[in-house]
């Protein structure tokens, strides 16, 4: 009951609440749904931990992803030890990018006071768990190895039949627990991202493709 609770219940509840605040915040409050970049108040540091986060970030996700539409062709790739291998390593790079990237957002997040005054508390949480999540996943690439393997027979197919509204919970209740931590964790960010600037990497903007070029202009002081 408990396991039903969280890898059927919970992943439901949060999808869901996700696309409601998502939804209200597009419909209803527009000006709202922004990145609220702070690249104007610092620039630096915001580059030397947004450029790895982003790179490490979009590529695991990426993986993840092919691997759950594509789960035949990534069985083929991976069948091959020496692939398997080298997918590890490659994983574990931009796993350990992610990582460092993060904690330098959230180091300048900390000591910058200009940064930290348009931080909200939610977005500090949302902080909390996106460097908790990619920690979690270094850990589970090195400790629990073949995972490029083992996730086409535990989490794609829980994913697949809560998709499907057909929730089966086998292949993934008999995890080890940072496996699993690792799963939930991933709908605990789904949850959190819509009360957070990160708001705007739910809705696509289809207004960019008709809006007018912005013209930005830099006002320096003549000497």
């Amino acid at each position: 009951m408990f396991d039903n609770a969280l890898f059927i219940g919970f992943p439901y509840a949060t999808v869901a609440i996700a696309i409601a605040v998502t939804a209200y915040r597009f419909f209803f409050d527009p000006y709202s749904v922004s990145s609220q970049s702070s690249q104007f108040l610092e620039n630096r540091k915001l580059f030397f931990g947004s450029v790895p986060w982003h790179y490490g970030v979009i590529t695991v996700l990426l993986a993840h992803i092919t691997a759950f539409l594509f789960p035949g062709l990534w069985g083929l790739f991976t069948a091959n030890q020496t692939r398997l291998y080298i997918l590890e390593i490659i994983g574990l790079a931009f796993a350990l990018m992610a990582t460092v990237g993060l904690i330098v957002l959230f180091y300048r997040r900390l000591t910058d006071a200009r940064a930290n005054a348009v931080t909200s508390e939610l977005d500090w949480i949302l902080l909390f768990f996106l460097l908790l999540q990619v920690a979690l996943g270094f850990w589970v690439a090195y400790y629990y190895r073949w995972g490029s393997d083992w996730f086409l027979h535990t989490a794609a197919p829980w994913l697949l039949s809560l998709l499907k509204f057909q929730p089966d919970i086998s292949s993934v209740a008999a995890l080890p627990f940072w496996v699993k931590f690792h799963f939930l964790n991933g709908f605990v960010i789904v949850l959190l991202l819509p009360f957070t600037r990160l708001v705007h990497l739910l809705v696509f903007p289809l207004s960019y493709l008709w809006r007018e070029h912005q013209v930005v202009i830099w006002n320096k002081a003549r000497h």
